[in-house]
């Protein structure tokens, strides 16, 4: 049961600061065509989930609750990828295709350089 509340506990505070966030992204920048929320929620968990898996298995090598409260519950619950797809849809039958290509491939390689960049910053040896 211990573990189920983990990942319930971290899920809603990720979700939570997913929804704060990405508003305070939108209402930042009301005009934008790219999605800005969605594309800084899925770089930056991308980062934390290198750094903390890191941290947690690797440096510290913490009891497995601390990955299942800050990894599976609250990077689940604060990464978008179901949104990340969705806004891609959006922009494309919105006609903007080239933009909706800057989106995905900017998302896969930011998202993904900033994985390793949270493994580095952690100090994995």
């Amino acid at each position: 049961m211990g573990r189920y509340l983990c990942v319930l506990a971290g899920g809603a505070v990720g979700s939570l600061t997913r929804y704060l966030l990405g508003r305070a992204i939108v209402q930042r920048f009301p005009n934008s065509q790219f999605a800005l929320g969605t594309f800084f929620i899925n770089v930056t968990g991308s980062f934390l989930i290198g750094l903390l898996m890191t941290l947690i298995v690797e440096r510290l090598r913490l009891p497995h609750y601390w990955q299942l409260t800050l990894v599976v519950g609250l990077l689940g619950g604060y990464t978008t990828f179901s949104s990340f797809e969705y806004d891609a849809y959006l922009s494309t039958r919105s006609g903007h295709h080239w933009l909706t290509l800057a989106y995905l491939v900017g998302s896969v390689v930011f998202g993904y350089a900033a994985v390793w960049l949270g493994v580095l910053a952690a100090g994995r040896r």
